[in-house]
């Protein structure tokens, strides 16, 4: 077992591990300095038993919250597979009947013929106005 030294709130340890597990060691040990240091930022010079309790605690506290938070996030993962499930098994809704009215084809042809004489009106109107 390969040993690491490791520095927790300004203080070093002599710490042995699993070969290959150095990483997840030193990365443990780096939350717990960050708490250690915040801690002897606060309250100033603690006994090594103390803060390393202190730590500890603080670091137990984050991770208490982190996983109300995972379990929060799972259960709405949960509830929203189950929704997509119950929509994805729901029967394709029935096609809608639309109906569009149809002008019939002499009441078109009237409306152009009506057109055509309002505009032939208004040019002998504007016509007979420049006179």
């Amino acid at each position: 077992m390969p040993d690491q030294i490791i520095t927790i709130g300004h203080k070093e340890f002599t710490v042995a591990c699993q070969p290959g597990e150095e990483q997840y060691l030193i990365s443990a040990a780096e939350m717990l300095d960050a708490e250690a240091r915040t801690l002897l930022n606060q309250i100033g010079r603690v006994p090594a038993e103390r803060m390393l309790l202190m730590s500890g605690l603080m670091l137990a506290d984050k991770t208490a919250e982190a996983d109300d938070k995972l379990k929060a996030a799972q259960a709405e993962v949960a509830s929203l597979r189950e929704e997509i499930s119950r929509l994805h098994s729901r029967p394709d809704p029935q096609p809608r009947r639309v109906e569009v009215p149809v002008i019939p084809a002499d009441v078109t042809d009237a409306l152009t013929e009506l057109a055509a004489r309002a505009e032939a009106v208004a040019e002998d109107l504007e016509a007979r106005a420049k006179v």
